[in-house]
């Protein structure tokens, strides 16, 4: 068994100034950074950037050839580390991700990124009917506040209502901090 590390959708657009900001993303990115960087010591062969690029320009950010698009430079690609291009929510629909995880023997993924209510929600579901165990650290993961007819819902509670939505049944949803502090756990009884 063998587990990946998919950062979602880190990306300029996001953060301040950019033309979809999201409530915290520098937090998240720095969580996500945290997370990367356990990666990049203990299981640096299996690290996956997914990066949105909008197909259609009335999308209005992550377009082509913009800052926005960029991958933000708190979770930069080294370049051994493959780069996953979408054009939708799901990481996995239409992208080579799925074949290059299965390559690899991958069963079990670690995910992060932006945004929580989009992306994230799409991706991990996606993740777990293609079989995957999944465990998403919602601290390294990002949202925005919604609003549907009068009713406005705060970036926090949209977040926590779609982590709460997957936890368990979708995945092991888990804080940067437990997460490293488990995984320094396993590390240390495997010895």
């Amino acid at each position: 068994m063998s587990t990946a590390l998919i950062i979602v959708d880190i990306q300029n657009d996001y953060f301040p100034n950019g033309k979809m900001e999201l409530s915290n993303p520098v937090k998240a990115a720095s969580n996500a950074a945290k997370v990367l960087k356990w990666f990049r010591q203990n299981n640096k062969d299996n690290i996956f950037h997914v990066q949105h690029i909008a197909s259609n320009p009335g999308l209005g950010f992550f377009l082509p050839n913009t800052e926005g698009v960029q991958l933000n430079e708190t979770v930069l690609p080294l370049e051994h580390e493959s780069i996953i291009i979408k054009h939708a929510p799901n990481s996995f629909f239409k992208t080579e991700l799925e074949r290059k995880l299965r390559e690899k023997r991958v069963t079990k993924l670690v995910i992060v990124g932006m945004m929580t209510h989009m992306c994230i929600d799409a991706t991990v579901r996606g993740a777990v009917e293609l079989g995957f165990e999944t465990t998403l650290i919602e601290d390294a993961c990002a949202t925005r506040g919604l609003s549907y007819q009068d009713k406005a819902v705060p970036a926090e509670q949209v977040h926590f209502a779609f982590v709460s939505a997957l936890n368990g049944m979708y995945a092991n949803v888990i804080s940067t901090e437990d997460f490293l502090q488990q995984e320094a756990n396993t590390i240390l009884k495997n010895k």
